[in-house]
């Protein structure tokens, strides 16, 4: 599959051509998630919707955590390969796999024994408690699958091929459609078998991308003096790598609180939420995998020490992404409540009316994410991933305390939730506005020292 070289030619054409199967990627990964609560809202139930939607939640955020650290080791590739400098980008692989991969491994090990207390901390239901758990259980046994996958992955986009990652999810998410109608409808394993089905597919999706690099990519033919540790080059990857792995944790960490407040309105707003989340990650998702790309086009031309390029590109990534959010909230406040139809059964009145509520209210500020997604990728392709976090902490910091004060406390009850979430967005943007004026002298300087 031929690699895109974001440092030459058309900004925009490379930019888009690079992106689309990102976005198509992304959008298959939410296929893992948004067919087990597709046939389990409809076939299983409203509490089994309802468990599957708060695992959801806590699952999304333990993975932030791994594909955090592998997104911030695919800006190191990502500058290596634009510099041109192989060993580097050899040795930099080989210290990334192994820390990230430890790291995989220490959740495995502490993750089941505290399953229980994060349940209650997230205020399940004690009538969901059975149901979220039997789910848990079992989806986390796809956590080193998804370590493979994302650290496979991160480094191909690095080297500008997108179109190999898309092609294994591809196949796993249709695997993952076979296998949820096979053990939900056909062998009657309810969530247990919807999360087995995720299991499967994302170890298919994994193992199958690590073989595939392996086998292709020259760079990972290590020889000796490839796999000598490095130890000031593993601090700064370690550094960098868990700042972005704590922006991205600490931004589902924030998603996680909120679903505990939201879990302590009950089961009818617990699925609304669950059933919301889903469209509104869809709606938004293009934004932010094209973040991810104009990242990489970051640190593609960072390395090479084009900072003009860098400039023209930020210019026309922002105008690109404000008018597909535009879009996006449109047909959201248009068409909210048949998308919340495609998830509940219509008798469910009371669920869809809370759904199309929140659709509504953060729907309509979509520009707001879109911009912070653009924001993220900035500082991380010019190795300020710490202002990231601190974006992060900005955006869910304000959605958290603006949540926690007024929901319990004020007759805006369950709607306070959602309308914290765009306020956080454009306090963010502001911050992200005020950091990159601060470093551009800096980011022009250290570029052209690469």
């Amino acid at each position: 599959m031929k690699e895109i070289n974001l440092t030459e030619g058309s900004i925009l054409q490379k930019l888009i051509r690079f992106s689309l199967p990102m976005i198509a990627g992304n959008l298959l990964q939410q296929v893992y998630n948004l067919v087990d609560t597709l046939i389990v809202g409809k076939c299983v139930g409203s509490d089994a919707l309802a468990a599957v939607g708060s695992s959801y939640t806590l699952m999304t955020f333990i993975t932030s955590i791994i594909i955090g650290l592998c997104m911030g080791s695919g800006a190191f590739f990502s500058t290596d390969y634009g510099a041109g400098s192989e060993k580097r980008l050899r040795e930099d692989i080989w210290h990334s796999f192994w820390f990230i991969l430890a790291v995989s491994g220490a959740i495995c090990l502490a993750i089941y024994p505290g399953m229980e207390p994060i349940l209650r901390l997230l205020n399940t239901p004690d009538e969901l408690m059975e149901l979220t758990r039997e789910y848990v259980t079992v989806v986390f046994a796809g956590i080193i699958f998804v370590c493979l996958y994302n650290f496979f992955s991160y480094l191909l986009r690095a080297m500008g091929n997108a179109m190999a990652p898309l092609s294994f999810l591809a196949v796993s998410s249709l695997m993952n459609i076979v296998l949820d109608l096979w053990f939900v409808l056909g062998l009657k394993l309810g969530v247990a078998g919807a999360a087995a089905a995720t299991v499967v597919s994302q170890a298919a999706a994994g193992v199958g991308i690590a073989v595939y690099s392996v086998l292709r990519l020259p760079v990972l033919r290590l020889g000796r003096d490839d796999i000598r540790w490095n130890p000031r080059r593993m601090k700064e990857i370690i550094q960098s790598d868990l700042a972005t792995g704590a922006q991205q944790s600490v931004m589902n960490f924030g998603i996680l609180m909120i679903q505990g407040l939201v879990n302590s309105f009950g089961a009818v707003v617990m699925a609304s939420f669950a059933a919301a989340v889903k469209i509104d990650t869809i709606a938004y998702m293009p934004a932010q995998e094209f973040g991810n790309a104009y990242s990489l086009f970051v640190s593609q031309n960072y390395g090479a020490g084009k900072p003009d390029r860098i400039r023209k590109g930020t210019r026309i990534s922002f105008a690109v992404s404000a008018v597909f959010c535009a879009a996006m909230s449109i047909l959201i406040l248009i068409f909210a409540g048949e998308l919340m139809g495609l998830f509940v059964d219509a008798d469910e009145t009371l669920i869809i009316a809370e759904g199309v509520r929140y659709l509504r209210i953060e729907g309509a500020m979509y520009i707001g994410i879109g911009v912070l997604f653009l924001w993220y990728g900035y500082f991380r392709g010019v190795n300020k991933p710490q202002i990231s976090l601190i974006l992060t902490v900005i955006s869910l910091g304000t959605r958290v305390a603006l949540s926690y004060a007024l929901a319990p406390n004020t007759p805006l009850g369950v709607t306070a939730i959602w309308f914290s979430i765009p306020i956080g967005w454009l306090l963010a943007d502001a911050a992200g506005l005020i950091f990159s004026r601060a470093c551009r002298s800096d980011v022009g300087n250290d570029s052209n020292n690469i």
